[in-house]
Parts: structure tokens; C-alpha cells; sequence
């Protein structure tokens, strides 16, 4: 699937927004990719879903973790498509952990899922934790790369979009930008 086509179908389903962002990550943004939007549609999430555990269909990989919120609705379907359990990182008290009963076996072949990365945070965190269980990470299937490919994770990272999108330090932000009033709508 090109960009252009996961463009247009962020567009249509009112997924890409624009204003003044505070990011997860911290940095601020005149653009935000609300994933949640277009995943509400069974069909998107079925496309998207597809062309990750397509990619990852050979790496025999038993267990899809993805860190909350914003992975768990593609990492189920991804988990679903692949035929394997599926389990979520989350925060308490500001720490990503596993929990409510969830466990990584040792030795399992995990797949990470996440819908959206700028500077890979979470998704480091979730690597923390699934390397701490004594798992092999097979891989980090991606909805939508905001850094243009600079932010590379693991060796078999796939991203269904790469996209340039601009975002800014908090001490970076241009003036044009902190003249819009700030929107904070990721998971943090």
C-alpha cells in the first residue's frame, strides 16, 4: 500500500488532523494521525491488520504485544489474522508493565505492534519488558512511521506508511504554531 493511499484513507475517515499537537513523545506537531478514527472501520483495520501479519506470516511467531493504548485495536487484529494470543502493555504509575494476568512465556517469538511512531518510546519500553521475560522479538509491525524512517528499532521493522512529519522540541516550536492553542490527544 503506497502513502498516498493510507493518506487519503486517514483524510476520508477524518484520521488526520490538524492544529498544534502535544505528541506522546513530547515533541509538538501541526499535524496528529488519530489512528483510533480509522481503525473504527472493520474495513481499514482489516487492510491494515493484513499487511502486517502478511509481512510476518514466515517468523512462526506465537504472541502480539502492543503497548496501550494506541496499538491494542490493530495488535488484536493482527494477532487474529496471525492465529495467536494477543496481550497489551499499559502504564501504572507512569511505568509500562504487564498486567492483568497477561505473561510472556521465556523463550516465546513476539511480535510488537504499535499504530503510530515518532520517536519509538513505548514501543522501547514494550522491548524492555518482552526482553526482561526472556522472549525473542521477532519483530515491529507499524501503522504509520511519523519519522521518515529515521527511527529504526529492531531489524525486521515494517511500517505500512513512512511519512516526513513535522514535529518540534518543546523549545523548538515556531512562532506561527504556539500562536494555536495546544491539544494533547494521545494516550498520555
Amino acid at each position: 500500500m503506497d502513502k498516498t493511499a493510507v493518506l487519503e484513507i486517514f483524510r476520508s475517515t477524518g484520521a488526520l488532523l490538524e492544529g498544534h499537537f502535544l505528541l506522546s513523545s513530547g515533541r509538538h506537531s501541526p499535524t496528529y494521525f488519530q489512528c483510533a478514527r480509522v481503525l473504527q472501520y472493520p474495513e481499514y483495520l482489516h487492510i491494515f491488520a493484513r499487511e502486517i501479519s502478511d509481512h510476518y506470516k514466515d517468523f512462526n511467531v506465537n504472541i502480539v504485544i502492543s503497548p496501550a493504548i494506541g496499538g491494542m485495536v490493530l495488535g488484536t487484529e493482527v494477532g487474529r489474522q496471525l492465529d495467536v494470543r494477543t496481550v497489551f502493555a499499559e502504564r501504572k504509575d507512569g511505568i509500562m508493565s504487564i498486567r492483568r494476568g497477561f505473561h510472556i512465556e521465556p523463550e516465546a517469538k513476539v511480535l510488537i505492534i504499535e499504530d503510530v511512531i515518532t520517536t519509538g518510546g513505548s514501543v522501547k519500553e514494550v522491548m524492555d519488558i518482552v526482553t526482561e521475560c526472556g522472549a525473542n522479538i521477532m519483530g515491529i509491525g507499524v501503522l504509520v512511521d511519523r519519522s521518515n524512517g529515521r527511527v529504526v528499532l529492531h531489524k525486521s521493522q515494517f511500517s505500512i506508511s513512512v511519512l516526513e512529519a513535522v514535529s518540534f522540541g518543546p523549545d523548538e516550536i515556531p512562532a506561527d504554531l504556539s500562536a494555536i492553542p495546544v491539544q494533547k490527544p494521545g494516550s498520555r
